[in-house]
Order: C-alpha cells, then structure tokens, then sequence
C-alpha cells in the first residue's frame, strides 16, 4: 500500500473517532433517561403536533362541539351527551403518568427493580383497561340514546383511521370493517 493512501486511511479514521467522541457517552442522564434518548417526550409531543395539556383540551373540546353539531343533540339526549363528553377526558393517572425515581430505583436491586417495573406497569395497564371499559360503557350508552340517522352520523365521524373522532385521513384506506 501506498504511503498517502496509508496516510488518507489514517486520518479519516481519526476524523471518525474524533466525531463518535465528541458525541459523548451513552448514559443516565436527568430523569433517568439515556442521553441519546433526551427527546424523547419531546419527539412524542411533536408527534402529537407538539400539543400541551391546554392545546389537547381545546381540540379535544373543539371535536366534540363539532360531533354535537353533526349529531344534532336534542335535549332529551343532553344528559347522555353530557355524560359521554366527560367519561371520554382523559383520566388525570393516565396524563400524569410519572417514572419511577432514578434515584430509589438505583437503590434496589435488580429482582427488586424488575417487580418495581411489573408493579408499575400492571397499575398502568389497569388504568388503561379501567379507562376503556369507561369508554366503552359511555359509548353505548349515547349511542341506545341516538335515533337511527344519528347512529349512521356517529358511525361514520367514530370510525377509525378516518378524519371523524379516530384519528387521521392520510389517504383512502381499507379496514376489515369497511367495505371495499
């Protein structure tokens, strides 16, 4: 081998190193999390449309006046309305959800974490569960009190994937409860 080509190779691996090692070590860092992984709160928000707790209830909000609106919610549906309206907000155990201390879990040992994260976790997921089943009981119930042409009106705005109350129209989609 040539001694420039020796000389070339040497330095772009210095160059190489010199980069990964400015970037600094993989590591606990604030909150207990990795350094690589600082934003990620951060990347779950932006992908939310970068929305805070205030911006969330305001849309949060603004859909359901414009379902309202679609539905044509008599009076007599109100008191169904209203009770479908606040068993959908999010519970606060599931918006203010926090990690566990870095701190203590560094105290524990390793069994001893691992139950801490089960314990954690099960609590999790059975606010969730709770939180679906109050959806769900909610639901059914506005839906029993809507006349057939609502329902037609739910059914369409509550369908997922779609620009209704499921989510976001990135273009025509086909799921197994749509016809084709």
């Amino acid at each position: 081998m040539k001694t420039g080509l020796k000389l070339t190779l040497i330095g772009t691996l210095l160059a190489v190193a010199g980069l990964a090692y400015s970037q600094g070590p993989m590591g606990w860092q604030h909150g207990g999390q990795y350094v690589g992984m600082q934003g990620m709160r951060g990347m779950q928000q932006e992908r939310m449309g970068g929305i805070n707790p205030t911006q969330m209830q305001a849309r949060f909000d603004a859909r359901n006046a414009e379902l309202k609106a679609q539905l044509k919610i008599t009076a007599e549906q109100e008191a169904a309305w209203n009770a479908y309206t606040e068993a959908m907000k999010p519970a606060a155990s599931m918006m203010n959800f926090q990690r566990p201390d870095p701190a203590e879990m560094a105290k524990l040992t390793t069994p001893e974490r691992l139950d801490k994260m089960q314990q954690l976790r099960a609590q999790r997921m059975g606010d969730m569960f709770a939180a679906t089943d109050k959806h769900v009981a909610a639901t059914k119930a506005l839906y029993a009190a809507l006349t057939p042409e609502q329902q037609k009106t739910f059914d369409a705005a509550a369908l997922p994937g779609e620009c209704g109350a499921g989510g976001h129209q990135y273009g025509p989609r086909q799921h197994m409860w749509q016809p084709a």
